[in-house]
């Protein structure tokens, strides 16, 4: 699996402890990420605040990719956020620059977006 869609996946609490899998809107995300079709409206903005909210600690997720990645139970090491980079087509400088983790942040949230996901307004 591609590490974007590993991160839709735990956001959908199908890979992490740490998400709402009962809740409709987890359930809506994690059909259209295993299907690979559109969100359609889904509230993603509202399942990252409630995993957030469950946390035990203070992950900025709207503004950092390292605590997006680690609000969702993935590995945010240099080496990962590079992968996830090269994945989404980066072109910049590697190696954990504040250039390429603020790409990688607003890229995520954009494909979240286009593909139907609702996010605040300018997070995306």
């Amino acid at each position: 699996m591609s590490f974007f869609g590993s991160l839709l996946s735990r956001i959908t609490g199908r890979g992490s402890s740490d998400a709402a899998p009962g809740t409709p809107a987890a359930q809506a995300l994690a059909d259209a990420a295993a299907a690979g079709t559109a969100l359609n409206g889904v509230d993603v903005a509202g399942i990252l605040s409630d995993m957030a909210g469950k946390a035990g600690q203070q992950l900025n997720w709207q503004a950092s990719i390292v605590d997006l990645m680690k609000l969702v139970g993935m590995d945010s090491s240099l080496a990962n956020r590079e992968a996830l980079a090269k994945e989404l087509g980066y072109t910049g400088p590697l190696g954990g620059s504040a250039e390429m983790n603020t790409w990688l942040h607003k890229t995520v949230m954009a494909k979240i977006a286009a593909n139907g996901g609702k996010l605040p307004a300018g997070m995306a």
